[in-house]
């Protein structure tokens, strides 16, 4: 039977039930990880069709609050701590502490952070990393991809692009473990000296591949990060090209007033 006040709201029938879904979710009676009731027991507890139960569920699913694995249905979200991605994570400090800009903001976080490396190689230059290199379109770089975790959890996936010549003497760059400070470290300790750090953002809708790799439900929103590395002489050395999990980031970013 439907929870008392789902039926006095002026909203939609599909929305009074997700809503009464969510209160439930939220209040813990359906916790984290658990199995949402299935499209039978819903229309029989609500006393809908199957086409409002379905609309329904896919409300919770925009909202963030369950997940849908094909096959297997769908579940509570179990949701790590939201991680601030913050200007701060690239202070020269925490490369000096041996700390990579992921593990400085992640620990930050309160998670534990954990990272697989997918490929390390050279590629060829996408179009769009190509101009932010300064290189021809398909040059030879080195291409770093890495996916992150919190917890356990995907939470992110990059790929760092870097011009060949600059890389072909640092060795370090090369291996899954760059050393501490990451691979910013390695390119100050070569004389490439970082000046400024600028970021293009924006948020989209996951493609089939991301939902794969980050475990996110269908029509999930990732953000769409895409960062350049520039030295003291003006030198673009390394492109990022990172797609988050939007339910698990806020952007916290702080700049001088002055021009």
């Amino acid at each position: 039977m439907a929870r008392s006040g789902t039926a006095a709201s002026g909203k939609p029938k599909y929305l009074q039930i997700a809503d009464d879904l969510a209160d439930q979710i939220r209040a813990g009676t359906l916790a984290p990880g658990a199995p949402v009731p299935s499209e039978s027991d819903l229309m029989g507890r609500y006393g809908v069709a199957s086409g409002t139960v379905r609309k329904a569920v896919a409300e919770l699913r925009t909202t963030q609050l369950i997940e849908t694995h094909h096959g297997r249905g769908s579940f509570v979200r179990s949701r790590p701590p939201v991680q601030r991605k913050s200007s701060d994570r690239f202070r020269r400090s925490h490369r000096k502490a041996g700390k990579a800009a992921y593990l400085a903001e992640a620990e930050q976080s309160g998670g534990k952070p954990s990272v697989a490396v997918l490929f390390i190689g050279p590629t060829d230059a996408p179009p769009e990393i190509a101009e932010r290199l300064d290189v021809a379109p398909g040059a030879k770089v080195l291409a770093r991809r890495r996916r992150y975790f919190r917890d356990g959890t995907p939470t992110e996936e990059a790929t760092s692009y870097l011009p060949w010549d600059v890389v072909k003497d640092i060795p370090e760059t090369f291996s899954e473990n760059p050393g501490g400070g990451g691979i910013y470290a390695r390119l100050e300790e070569h004389g490439h000296d970082l000046a400024e750090f600028s970021e293009t953002v924006r948020a989209r809708l996951a493609t089939k591949d991301e939902t794969s790799a980050l475990a996110l439900s269908p029509g999930s929103p990732v953000i769409h990060l895409v960062r350049n590395a520039m030295t003291k002489s003006g030198r673009v050395v390394e492109v990022c090209d990172t797609v988050m999990a939007a339910d698990q980031f806020v952007l916290d970013y702080r700049f001088p007033a002055d021009d």
